[in-house]
């Protein structure tokens, strides 16, 4: 029998960063995140050359600028129909998606379910800081009660957009994405960048839809969910838990005993949305002008 081919890694963490720096604010869980990219890229071999990073609005959404890849800064909330639009255009290219939970839950959230019924084979890191960071400091989707924004350094009597705190339940970003039946959901956190590495490795080489939720702490408008904040709350996904199992994958989402970090939902899917249109194209029955037009005469 013959013996499989050994993958060589060709690749390094630093051949995929650019030469702009990071202008993240001291301590931003983001940086983490980013070099467990990089570690994730490398480990999959991907070919820069044939690799897009898309990303929306935000702090999280400015890393494609920090990767040595072909970038797209889109617009707020649009990242993933962008990156769709890629992967049917050229589904040859590594496709990743980035962006943060006021991005991807608040104005992006209506495009998930749909991304998850079409199942391209993409990958969605999304950096969780519970806060919208990059406009200073307002309440997201997933803010947590009662979350008070933070006075203005530069003029203290000016309150942010809610002095009282936040009054509103907070998502559940796990618990919607397993029930869109996104293919594969997973969480990981900035301070364990080689377990992030590793979720973000399995999303890459994973045939469809993935989505990563990474918790990425921001010390400078969230002084509520720091760091320390999760390292008391996180806990790794138990070793028996079976991730294709859907209503184990619901109870551990659910659990009260913490935020569970690991691959939580799994589901193999054998067709996505390229394999779709690739067998439209192949269907179609009007093969020229002249076709086309006695068809619909037809």
């Amino acid at each position: 029998m013959a013996q499989a081919a050994e993958i060589v890694q060709v690749f390094q963490p630093k051949d995929y960063k650019s030469d702009l720096k990071p202008i993240w604010c001291a301590g931003c869980g983001d940086f983490g995140v980013l070099n467990a990219l990089y570690k994730a890229m490398a480990a999959c071999n991907l070919d820069p050359n044939n690799t897009v990073v898309v990303s929306g609005i935000g702090c999280s959404s400015r890393l494609p600028g920090f990767v040595s890849t072909y970038g797209f800064h889109g617009v707020h909330g649009r990242a993933l129909p962008i990156a769709t639009g890629i992967k049917l255009a050229r589904p040859e290219l590594n496709v990743i998606v980035v962006g943060g939970d006021g991005d991807g839950y608040s104005i992006g959230a209506g495009h998930l379910p749909h991304c998850a019924r079409r199942n391209p084979d993409i990958t969605y890191l999304i950096m969780n800081n519970n806060v919208y960071g990059l406009t200073k400091g307002q309440v997201s989707p997933t803010s947590t009660i009662p979350l008070i924004s933070l006075q203005s350094k530069q003029d203290p009597k000016r309150w942010k957009t809610t002095p009282y705190g936040s009054t509103e339940d907070p998502i559940d970003p796990i618990v919607q994405a397993i029930a869109h039946d996104i293919s594969f959901v997973a969480r990981g956190f900035s301070y364990k960048p080689n377990q992030l590495a590793d979720l973000l490795t399995q999303g890459i080489r994973h045939k469809g839809f993935a989505l990563i939720d990474a918790f990425s702490p921001c010390p400078t408008f969230n002084q509520d969910q720091t760091d320390e904040f999760y390292k008391e709350r996180t806990y790794d996904v138990p070793l028996d838990h079976d991730p294709t199992n859907k209503l184990k994958a619901f109870e551990l989402a659910l659990s009260d005993e913490g935020f569970p970090i690991g691959l939580i939902y799994k589901k193999e899917r054998k067709v996505s949305v390229q394999d779709e249109l690739a067998f439209l194209r192949e269907s179609a029955v009007p093969q020229s002008l002249d076709q086309m037009f006695a068809h619909f005469m037809s």
